[in-house]
């Protein structure tokens, strides 16, 4: 019995989706997630890795198939058939991408702005000193629903100098100046990040965070670390003949060992002043 096209052409659909879907939910090629950004970045990475899939083998897969079933034939010197257009088939495969760009737009879109990258870079209103973000706004790029879930400490401020060829972390309310991050965690993080000489950019890949630090221009950028360990910071934006070289490292401690490293590199109290008393 031959099965009908119209039956086929759905199975075989419906099996790219479900492979699709299948591969985006069980191949994973990002790093760890250690923000609490990172598992909403993830989120629509899923998406446009199981669109890809669908894509990818969808079409290799028709073009194998036609070249086996449409090639010429031994012997055969005749001319193809003349075919005009076939308008159903036209507006399909016009809706379906259509269709999937608007879906990724739209949803790429709020990733974006849950994540906070349609906030000014020098919008200070979005680190309030309690923690809170304001009403109708997302607090450091981190949407409503993931700050319930977050301690609500106020952020830890740190100032990022980007310079040819390194990353300098400064703590103002400790008065340290360090080559790494450290952090502690489950804290929220400020960096007030600032450039001396030309363009760079700060990424950690597994916090699923990349912001331009740019001369003149003050940048902000805030996180939640929740996994203790190192990562690696990168420049991500071309800076010159040595930008290859221009990385450091973040470290995310428990807060008792963040508190610990805190005291051991704090600038010494000066002594206090003695009266000698003579008798």
């Amino acid at each position: 019995m031959r099965i009908p096209a119209a039956i086929l052409t759905l199975l075989t659909g419906m099996a790219l989706v479900l492979t699709g879907l299948w591969v985006g939910q069980t191949i994973n090629l990002l790093p760890e997630d250690a923000s609490l950004n990172a598992p909403v970045y993830d989120e629509l990475f899923q998406v446009l890795f199981s669109i890809g899939t669908i894509l990818l083998i969808g079409i290799v897969g028709l073009i194998v198939y036609s070249l086996v079933r449409f090639r010429r034939r031994v012997g055969d010197s005749g001319d193809g058939i003349a075919l005009e257009g076939n308008l159903p088939l036209e507006i399909l495969w016009t809706a379906i991408p259509a269709v999937v760009v608007l879906f990724v737009g739209i949803y790429s879109y709020d990733i974006y702005d849950r994540m906070g990258g349609m906030t000014p870079l020098n919008d200070h209103s979005m680190h309030a000193m309690h923690g809170e973000a304001p009403e109708g706004r997302t607090w450091g790029g981190i949407s409503p629903v993931a700050l319930e879930a977050e301690t609500q400490e106020p952020p830890l401020p740190i100032d990022v100098t980007a310079m040819q060829f390194a990353f300098i972390f400064h703590y103002p309310d400790a008065g340290i100046t360090s080559g790494e991050l450290h952090v502690p965690l489950g804290q929220p993080i400020a960096l007030h990040m600032q450039a001396n000489d030309v363009i760079h950019a700060f990424w950690v890949p597994q916090f699923r965070l990349k912001q331009d630090v740019i001369p003149g221009q003050p940048t902000l950028l805030s996180f939640t670390p929740t996994r203790v360990g190192r990562y690696p910071i990168v420049c991500a934006e071309l800076c010159g003949p040595y930008h290859g070289g221009m990385r450091s490292t973040v470290i995310v401690d428990e807060p008792d060992t963040f508190a610990s490293w805190v005291a051991q590199n704090s600038p010494a109290a000066p002594p206090a002043a003695t009266t000698a008393v003579q008798s």
